[in-house]
């Protein structure tokens, strides 16, 4: 059998381990800074709970669990012979591995509702599962790193999660970071006034295809919703307005006109751009982008998508927004939540292109103690046991061989330093310390040994 990975999947060797472990715990130290608290949920939900939040095309996306024993007998085989494929994949399957960390979240809080002090804000890191085409910096199993306050509908969370990405990125060295901003209310507004008939997340879901198919394709596409032309032409300059953040929000607000600015959209933008933290800030910049639409459906007010300026083809790093009704969905109402998902893949891919790791990343055995037979045995896994009482990474040799085999194997590892002591260092009580990255060796007297290492260790 050929050892083939599922597509969209991969294996992480040591190195990359390290790099990623390095990465969750500069976010998570970022999360704790702000107050957040982690929790976790189980990596599959009930399908119930999660189809019916992403839109269409994300319900598509969604990894179905096949049900197994008795279940399976269950099977609707009368819509599979009609060719009713949705049908018969809801009499399979009554779970699905997680698609995002919001839904479980909503979940977890409305069942935990008694328990938890609001607002409430947590982290979460672990991974999740989409049925998506592979390809660059897009996978099928990924890692997502959420942050998340619910139970409070003040913009000062907004304002703080902006801040939190700002300290996230700057923790990992990475700069030149762009957060797009837009408001749902604002988009809703816009849909009315060009005369949009359909349903708001139809208009939400063809404004989000902007960055493949641009202002023209997005035209193209609205002409079939019977709007007018002229409508069409003053959405098409919006869409491509340029300029400073002002400047786009008063030309949005001269378009928009009195009676259709019902849901405070601008006034919520406003605020947050012109908060004094953000003001103050100087390492990202924040700019108001009308295209940007988010394609989740539980999104209801302020939205926001990060990208690193200098790199268009990593595509966004992170993004989030604020829901006014996800945990309705669970019998919770008037809970409002705001939160921000960085692409903690996406971000390790750009940080192994721009080299920002640091050189010391892996974890190593940092003392090898070589063998040299049974004579030897006692004293060694005597020194093994008090090195490691002292935390300092140890290995013992397990087979007796050649001393240049052990040596190679140390020099492979990236060891620094081996121990050794053969049937003469027993006799004169001494042992000697092969420093491999000076190519040095010296030897000391066997009951300073201890001693020694840690000072070599630091």
């Amino acid at each position: 059998m050929k050892p083939i990975l599922p597509k969209g999947t991969r294996d992480f060797s040591p190195t990359e381990v390290s790099r990623r472990n390095y990465m969750k715990e500069k976010i998570k130290l970022s999360y704790e800074k702000f107050g957040f608290e982690p929790i976790e949920t189980p990596s599959f939900e009930k399908l119930e709970i999660l189809r019916g939040n992403y839109s269409e095309e994300g319900d598509r996306l969604i990894f179905k669990i096949l049900n197994s024993g008795e279940k399976l007998k269950k099977a609707d085989i009368r819509s599979l012979k009609s060719n009713n494929i949705s049908q018969f994949s809801k009499s399979i399957s009554e779970k699905a591995l997680r698609y995002d960390l919001t839904i479980p979240f909503a979940r977890y809080v409305s069942k935990n509702q008694n328990a938890i002090n609001f607002p409430f804000k947590r982290y979460q890191i672990q991974p999740v599962w989409r049925a998506d085409r592979p390809q660059y910096g897009r996978f099928q199993e990924f890692l997502q790193c959420d942050a998340d306050i619910i139970g409070s509908d003040s913009l000062f969370l907004e304002v703080d999660l902006i801040l939190l990405c700002a300290e996230v990125f700057n923790k990992l060295d990475l700069k030149h970071i762009t957060i797009k901003i837009n408001h749902r209310k604002i988009l809703y507004d816009i849909s009315k006034k060009i005369g949009f008939k359909n349903n708001f997340k139809n208009f939400t879901t063809i404004l989000d295809k902007f960055d493949k198919i641009g202002s023209k394709g997005i035209i193209d596409l609205l002409r079939k919703e019977d709007i007018s032309t002229s409508k069409l032409s003053d959405l098409k300059y919006l869409l491509n307005l340029e300029g400073s953040n002002e400047f786009k929000l008063k030309s949005i607000s001269e378009f928009l006109g009195t009676s259709f600015t019902e849901n405070n959209g601008l006034n919520d933008i406003n605020q947050i751009l012109n908060n004094d933290f953000i003001q103050s800030s100087d390492n990202f910049k924040i700019e108001f982008d009308l295209t940007l639409a988010r394609g989740l459906d539980y999104y209801t007010g302020s939205i926001f998508e990060i990208s690193y300026t200098k790199n268009d083809g990593i595509g966004s790093i992170g993004g989030g927004g604020r829901y006014d009704d996800l945990t309705s969905t669970f019998g919770l109402k008037n809970m409002s939540g705001v939160g921000v998902s960085f692409g903690f893949d996406r971000i390790y891919l750009l940080m192994n292109e721009l080299g920002v790791f640091p050189e010391l990343t892996n974890i190593t055995t940092q003392v090898l103690i070589a063998n040299f037979g049974n004579e030897t045995e006692k004293i060694c896994f005597d020194i093994l046991r008090n090195l490691r009482d002292k935390e300092i990474r140890t290995e013992f040799y397990p087979d007796f061989v050649r001393i240049n085999n052990q040596l190679s194997y140390a020099n492979k590892k990236n060891i620094p330093y081996v121990i050794i002591i053969g049937k003469n260092e027993l006799v004169s009580k001494e042992f000697i310390l092969k420093d491999l990255d000076k190519r040095v060796q010296s030897s000391y007297p066997l009951n300073n040994l201890l001693s020694v290492i840690s000072k070599k260790i630091g």
